[in-house]
């Protein structure tokens, strides 16, 4: 893949100019990249083996505040370090910015001791590793879909944010005439990631007017997150570079469309389709039914880690391509759990429960955690739903991320998973997601009841 670095060739680029700086980054709870610009040469010369980051990285919300509530880390408890570990597998040219390269970190104790259980990264590998102990390799691929507006961030927030106008006039999906005016943004975007080392397929028009969908090849799970994980850093960096906010929030208005990230996602065995069963119904296997099982039965325990603030529960509504119910279907965008490729070997499970506003890790470290935990108790999806499946009796995805805190709270499917300490966590930071709304008044209550109340 072009774009990669062994850290000799990066030695080269630094020693003959072409590299001059080497971001360091973490993934943060929200799934944003955070870290340091190293001078090149230093990065080469020393600070490839480790780095450190204050620990309040993994217990702070949007905003960046140091929320209190958390075991890990607190006042009461100084604040510390952690180690910030760069992964060299992950070493590429960042070809977006100028004469710079990107390494993601893998998060430690402050003495490099042990991964920490709550960081994101950590949180993925241990499913991985849960699934090959079971003798399964992980795969996955996710879409991304996001907002181009066309003003900047700048712009829009010395306005209050009151003129929230996208770059184009009209629904623009799959039409190639509207996405050419946004070519300045998305071809940049295409090309760079490209040649940095992200498996990008191409991109296309969504169903709202200046909404954007990139799609990544799939890959290996940890590989799916990182993929997603720098295209979505890089997609705000381009657009803001050509002078246009991009953003991810799932609903920024009620009468627009939502934007989801759907993540498809299969096992192996031996390097084989573990969901293929050429005898089978559907040529959907054992693995692949009871894999489907888990993700159905705990769907409400991981809808934290796939829908992690208020707004993301805006987008599930009828008519609207999100889900509202734990079904599955065959090639149904209805319903929450797709079986897509049925009939061949790249038959797989799409979740289409998670918004743009997904961290990546977390939404596939849960739905490994489901998933396997499905295959342990031989768990059976029931029949495919057909038709509509916002009509009938199902039982819905959580409506709210205060039923969604409460079903990741009383989960021992993840606290056997993932462990207690990393439940609490998530819990903690959903907690404080209500808390924070709660807190506010908003320009709803206002205008509704200012006068008339």
């Amino acid at each position: 893949m072009p774009g990669k670095l062994t850290l000799n060739e990066l030695k080269a680029q630094v020693a003959d100019g072409t590299i001059d700086t080497v971001l360091a980054c973490m993934v943060d709870m929200q799934g944003r990249l955070m870290g340091k610009r190293f001078v090149g040469q230093y990065f080469v010369d020393t600070a490839w083996e480790e780095t450190h980051c204050c620990n309040y990285l993994l217990a702070t919300d949007l905003e960046m505040n140091t929320v209190e509530g958390y075991a890990s880390t607190s006042w009461q408890a100084g604040y510390g370090d952690y180690m910030m570990r760069p992964d060299m597998s992950t070493l590429r040219v960042a070809a977006w910015l100028d004469g710079t390269a990107l390494v993601l970190c893998d998060v430690l104790d402050h003495h490099g001791h042990h991964d920490i259980a709550h960081s994101p990264r950590g949180m993925l590998r241990a499913q991985i590793a849960r699934a090959e102990a079971m003798g399964f390799g992980t795969i996955a691929a996710t879409e991304l879909e996001f907002f181009i507006f066309a003003k900047s961030f700048e712009q829009m927030s010395a306005e209050g944010f009151a003129d929230l106008t996208p770059i184009s006039s009209y629904n623009e999906d799959y039409h190639i005439f509207q996405t050419t005016k946004e070519e300045h943004v998305m071809r940049r975007l295409r090309n760079t990631l490209y040649a940095s080392g992200v498996p990008v397929e191409g991109s296309k028009g969504e169903a709202e007017a200046g909404q954007e969908e990139l799609n990544i090849r799939y890959a290996s799970a940890m590989e799916a997150a990182e993929n997603h994980t720098i295209a979505k850093h890089a997609t705000k960096e381009i657009g803001w570079q050509q002078g246009h906010a991009v953003s991810f929030m799932p609903k920024w208005h009620a009468d627009r469309v939502g934007s989801a990230s759907h993540v498809h996602q299969s096992l192996t065995i031996n390097g084989e389709p573990a969901f293929y069963d050429k005898d089978a119904d559907l040529c959907m296997s054992e693995t692949a039914r009871h894999y489907l099982g888990g993700l159905l039965k705990y769907a409400s325990d991981i809808t934290v880690f796939m829908a992690p603030y208020v707004n993301s529960y805006k987008r599930f509504q009828k008519g609207s391509f999100a889900p509202t119910k734990k079904v599955w279907s065959v090639d149904n965008r209805t319903a929450a759990f797709r079986l897509c490729g049925d009939g061949t070997k790249a038959v797989r499970v799409e979740c289409r429960v998670p918004g743009a506003d997904m961290n990546p890790y977390l939404a596939i470290a849960g739905m490994l955690a489901a998933g396997l935990a499905g295959i342990e108790e031989k768990l059976d999806p029931g029949q495919p739903i057909g038709g509509d499946a916002y009509e009938g009796e199902a039982e819905y995805i959580p409506t709210n991320l205060r039923d969604a805190t409460e079903a990741l709270r009383a989960s021992d499917m993840l606290r056997k998973a993932m462990g207690n300490d990393v439940v609490d966590h998530y819990t903690r930071m959903a907690e404080w997601e209500v808390e924070s709304f709660d807190a506010v008044v908003t320009d709803w209550e206002i205008a509704r009841g200012f006068e008339r109340a």
